[in-house]
């Protein structure tokens, strides 16, 4: 019996893929046995890294530089990910950015930017990329708990986080007639470099310890797998759902 979290044959794009959640992401759909397209806007340093890493471990793993806000980005995406050799190509958005300041400093700019990457360019991408996508194919957007908790400092990621959860449940409802599964992966707290924006990174990360019933933050690699189960058949009858891996930190006070 194969094995229905295995992704051998799937061509996959990891958004920000090279960094933080998103490097673990692209190291484990690749591990699962995808060929894996990692996605990145500017950090070179970190592409190569992962890229060294994956030689490695002898995974088929590449990366690609390209900014999604950008029409010049978003079709040199669509360009490489249409010459997939692969008839399953799925999609996990974790590019994201944000302005983390309370709302009266906030500007329209502000606003616009952020919801730039975090929701249009999952429209963009998706719209674009639909030729691709067909039966078994997966689209998996990555949220928080800012979409839908109140959280200082976080009114414009969290709109934008709100945003793509509710466009991912309405292409769910459209594209699954079409053999195509739409989800969202909303993790906890993990210690990556995204914290590092928060100007009150530590009295942050001391509240989630407290809040984990777990009694520890989530790993990047518990995230990573949630993610592969997402991608693969293991989870063809989940469509339109939150996936939440927070260590049970949302279900108490």
């Amino acid at each position: 019996m194969s094995d229905p979290f295995a992704l051998d044959g799937a061509s996959v794009l990891v958004t920000g893929g090279t960094r933080g959640l998103g490097a673990a992401i692209s190291l484990r759909l690749a591990r699962a046995g995808a060929t894996v397209v990692a996605n990145y806007a500017r950090n070179d340093e970190a592409a190569q890294a992962l890229v060294a890493q994956a030689k490695a471990q002898g995974l088929a793993l590449e990366v690609l530089r390209a900014d999604l806000t950008l029409a010049k980005g978003l079709a040199l995406v669509s360009e490489r990910m249409n010459q997939a050799g692969s008839d399953t190509v799925s999609i996990v958005h974790c590019a994201a950015t944000g302005v983390h300041r309370p709302f009266e400093q906030l500007t329209a700019k502000h606003l616009d930017w952020t919801m730039a990457l975090n929701a249009r360019a999952f429209f963009e991408l998706v719209q674009a990329l639909l030729p691709k996508l067909g039966d078994g194919s997966a689209v998996v957007a990555m949220s928080s708990a800012g979409a839908v908790r109140a959280v200082p400092a976080y009114t414009a990621v969290g709109a934008s986080k709100g945003a793509l959860e509710a466009m991912a449940r309405h292409l769910a409802a459209e594209l699954a007639p079409r053999g195509i599964r739409v989800n969202v992966l909303s993790p906890g707290s993990v210690e990556t470099h995204a914290w590092d924006t928060f100007p009150d990174r530590e009295q942050r990360l001391a509240e989630a310890l407290r809040r984990s019933p777990l009694g520890r933050l989530v790993s990047v690699d518990e995230v990573a797998c949630a993610a592969q189960f997402l991608c693969s058949a293991a989870s063809r009858g989940v469509v339109g759902h939150t996936l939440v891996v927070d260590g049970g930190a949302r279900i108490v006070e």
